[in-house]
């Protein structure tokens, strides 16, 4: 853990999040501005601040969650697609690797990278997104076992 890392913040408990996903390796949430609800954020539960520095060995696994968050999200919330994305450094807001995964739809006015953010309508949205997403999680994991 990194001191003053809201992530790392996260990961221990010590700032709350709307958790979606959480295994021994990674912990998922909802991002607090999102570009579109249930936009969610997959960060190492260790502290690595690009990918370059995630070590080889966590790779896969770190990115088959990526894989499985992308199928959760677009199902749970009847997304067209979603959009991932990861900075290293530049516009990185938060010096911890994360991965973005962004539900998308045709038409839904995104162009290019200069996205506006917004924040959820009530709680209550962000909860019942939040649930939804948890839900869908765990069934795909109940599938593949």
């Amino acid at each position: 853990m990194k001191e003053n890392c809201i992530f790392c913040e996260t990961v221990t408990g010590d700032l709350p999040a709307p958790v979606v996903f959480e295994d021994d390796l990674t912990i998922a949430f909802l991002d607090h501005r999102p570009v579109f609800p249930g936009h969610c954020l997959l960060v190492p539960k260790l502290h690595y601040e690009t990918l370059v520095d995630l070590p080889a060995a966590l790779v896969g696994p770190f990115f088959a969650t990526a894989q499985l968050m992308a199928s959760g999200v677009e199902q749970a919330l009847e997304a067209h697609g979603t959009f991932m994305g990861i900075n290293n450094r530049v516009s990185q807001s938060v010096p911890h690797l994360h991965v973005h995964i962004v539900p998308r739809r045709r038409k839904d006015g995104l162009r290019g990278f200069f996205w506006p953010r917004h924040k959820y309508e009530s709680s209550e949205q962000m909860q019942s997104i939040q649930e939804a997403i948890k839900l869908t999680i765990a069934k795909l994991q109940d599938q593949h076992l």
